[in-house]
C-alpha cells in the first residue's frame, strides 16, 4: 500500500496523526474530548464494497449515513457500478444498497438500503458546521479498506490549511467541481477514503471527503473535502426524488422515438448498469457535428433532466419524437456546454 506521505502542501510537510481506538461503549461525548467525539461519529460511517478488483481499481470506498435513516451519501465512482453494492455498518451489520441518484459535477451519489427495525446513527445535514483556516478537524473513513466487518473506521486528526477553490486533475481527467473546498493538512484522500466524513472536534459534519486528486498548481496530492453547504440542497433533491425520471407511459410513447444515433451521437458501450454517458463517436455531417460536440464529452442533462448513465440518457432522448428539438448539456473538461439538437430535415422545413 502506497500512501502519499511525501506530499507537500503550501511548502510544508504534511503531518498525519492516526488515532487507533479499541471498540468503546456508547457515551455522551464531552466538548473537546476526541475519544468521545470519535465514539460518536464512527457509527455514522459505512464501508462500501462493490465493483473493482483490477489493478489500480479498489473495490471499496466510504460513505456517511444521513437523514432520513436508510440513505447513504458517498462519492460517485466505478465502485458503485456493480449489480450488488454492500454496506457494512460500524457494528458489522451488512446490507445490500441500490443507487438513488448522482450529481455528475460534484461527483456525489446517494444509496438506499432497508435497515428494517434496526436503529442507525445518522448525520443531519441541516445541522452541519463550518470551519475557518486553522480549525482543528477529524476525518473518518475506511482508508485502504482495512475495516471489513465490525472494525471501526479510521480517525485522523488535522487542521484546515485552506478554504479555496478546487483546482485539480485526476489522471487525464479534471475534477469538475470548481467551488471552495476544505484543504486539510492530513492525508485524508488515500484509496478507500473517498466518501468519508470531515468533522469538527465536536463531531459536527463539515464535509464529504473527495476522491484522490492532484493539484494542477503544485502537482502534489490534494487532501480535501466538499463543504456540506455546497451539496446539501442537491442531496435533498435526490432523496426527494426530484432527479428521478417518471416511467414512460405507453400511451404517451412517441410514434417515432428519437435516438442519439439520429442526432449523430454514439455513446460509449453500456457495459455496466451505470456507465457514464460519454460520447464515443460523432457522425460527420450530423446535428451533433454541426453543434461542435466532440468525442469524450460527457452528457449530463437532457431536456433539463440529470443523466447518470448511458441507459438513462437513451431513455430520456427516446421520450421525444424524431422531429423534436432536444436541449443537451455536456461537460468538456471544466467547460459546461449547452446545445440544441434537431435533425437537419426538420430544421429545413
Amino acid at each position: 500500500m502506497k500512501s502519499k506521505a511525501s506530499s507537500v502542501l503550501c511548502g510544508m510537510v504534511v503531518v498525519m496523526a492516526i488515532i487507533a481506538l479499541p471498540r468503546l461503549s456508547d457515551a455522551v461525548p464531552k466538548e473537546g474530548d476526541f475519544v468521545g467525539v470519535i465514539r460518536q461519529v464512527q457509527p455514522k460511517i459505512v464501508k462500501i464494497f462493490g465493483a473493482g478488483g483490477l489493478r489500480g481499481m479498489e473495490a471499496y470506498q466510504s460513505g456517511i449515513l444521513i437523514e432520513p435513516p436508510g440513505y447513504v451519501l458517498t462519492v460517485s465512482s466505478y465502485v458503485l457500478d456493480a449489480d450488488e453494492v454492500t454496506l457494512v455498518l460500524d457494528d458489522g451489520r451488512r446490507f445490500n444498497a441500490s443507487p438513488v441518484g448522482i450529481d455528475p459535477v460534484m461527483e456525489i451519489a446517494i444509496l438506499r438500503f432497508d435497515p428494517g427495525e434496526e436503529s442507525v446513527s445518522t448525520f443531519d445535514l441541516s445541522r452541519s458546521a463550518s470551519s475557518d483556516v486553522g480549525g482543528r478537524v477529524l476525518a473518518f473513513n475506511n482508508l485502504f479498506g482495512i475495516a471489513t466487518g465490525n472494525e471501526a473506521v479510521s480517525a485522523l486528526h488535522g487542521t484546515v490549511a485552506a478554504v479555496a477553490p478546487l483546482a485539480a486533475r485526476r489522471g487525464a481527467a479534471k475534477v469538475r467541481y470548481r467551488g471552495d473546498v476544505y484543504v486539510v493538512d492530513a492525508i485524508i484522500n488515500n484509496p478507500g477514503a473517498a466518501g468519508g466524513a470531515l468533522a469538527d472536534v465536536h463531531g459536527e459534519l463539515l464535509g464529504l471527503i473527495g476522491k484522490e486528486a492532484r493539484s494542477q498548481l503544485t502537482n502534489t496530492w490534494l487532501n480535501f473535502a466538499l463543504p456540506v453547504d455546497a451539496f446539501s440542497n442537491v442531496v435533498e433533491d435526490i432523496v426527494a426524488g426530484r432527479h428521478q425520471l417518471p416511467p414512460l407511459d405507453e400511451l404517451n410513447r412517441p410514434n417515432r422515438p428519437l435516438g442519439f444515433g439520429d442526432l449523430g451521437i454514439i455513446l460509449v458501450p453500456d457495459v455496466v448498469a451505470r456507465t457514464p454517458a460519454y460520447v464515443d463517436r460523432v457522425m460527420p455531417g450530423s446535428a451533433a457535428a454541426r453543434e461542435g460536440i466532440q468525442v469524450d464529452d460527457l452528457v449530463v442533462m437532457v431536456d433539463g433532466n440529470f443523466v447518470s448513465s448511458c441507459r438513462e440518457c437513451e431513455a430520456l432522448i427516446a421520450r421525444n419524437e424524431v422531429s423534436d428539438q432536444v436541449k443537451v448539456v455536456l461537460l468538456r473538461g471544466d467547460e459546461v456546454m449547452e446545445v440544441v439538437l434537431q435533425l437537419r430535415e426538420q430544421v429545413e422545413k
